[in-house]
Order: structure tokens, then C-alpha cells, then sequence
């Protein structure tokens, strides 16, 4: 059975988000704690993400290390920013009803 992890990430703190999210996110891939990771960038996250060059490179190198980020589009589409997400390869859908599943699934998830 594989072992699968959703970050739900919602903070504009740039020290949670490089010190937490990205590190955390990362090696929760690289080091094999779970199978498939999931990263769900939501709400103010999305903001830093389309603005910050710094955090578009950690998101990156962990799109390389194999997971998959994905981002609200109704956010996007409130901010205006899905074309700046976009460009970062970030997968964009609306993304309640696949949060919503992932938890009646049980799933274990971290919202920060």
C-alpha cells in the first residue's frame, strides 16, 4: 500500500513556509517517509508563490524530486494570479472537492 502525505499549505510566513513547508514537504519525498506527496497551495500561499522568486525555486526542486503541487483555482481566479502559477507548473483545478475526499479517505494530511 503506498504511503501518501497532502500539505496543505495556507501561510504567507516566508520563515514557515522555507523553514516548514519546503523543508519538510521535501524531505518527506526524498527520504521515503511516504510514497507520493502532494502539496495543495491555497489562499495567501498562492500569492507568495506568484511573487517570490525564492520560493518558486524551492517548489522546483521539489516538483523534480517528484511531487506533485497543485493550487486552488478560485483563489487564483480572486487574486488574478493564475497565469504567474501556471508558469510555475503548478497544477490548478478547483480543488474543495479533492480536499474533501482526501479526508473522508482517511488520508493523513498537514495544514500549516
Amino acid at each position: 500500500m503506498k504511503k501518501e502525505l497532502l500539505v496543505l499549505w495556507t501561510t504567507d510566513n516566508k520563515e514557515t513556509i522555507l523553514n516548514m513547508i519546503c523543508l519538510y514537504t521535501y524531505n518527506a519525498k526524498i527520504k521515503g517517509w511516504f510514497d507520493e506527496v502532494t502539496l495543495l497551495v491555497w489562499g495567501a500561499s498562492q500569492q507568495v508563490l506568484s511573487e517570490d522568486i525564492e520560493i518558486q525555486a524551492k517548489i522546483k526542486d521539489m516538483q523534480q524530486a517528484g511531487i506533485r503541487v497543485i493550487a486552488c483555482k478560485k483563489c487564483c481566479e480572486n487574486m488574478y494570479i493564475e497565469k504567474q502559477l501556471a508558469s510555475c507548473d503548478v497544477e490548478i483545478f478547483y480543488t474543495g472537492e479533492f480536499l474533501s475526499d482526501w479526508m473522508n479517505l482517511g488520508k493523513p494530511f498537514l495544514s500549516v
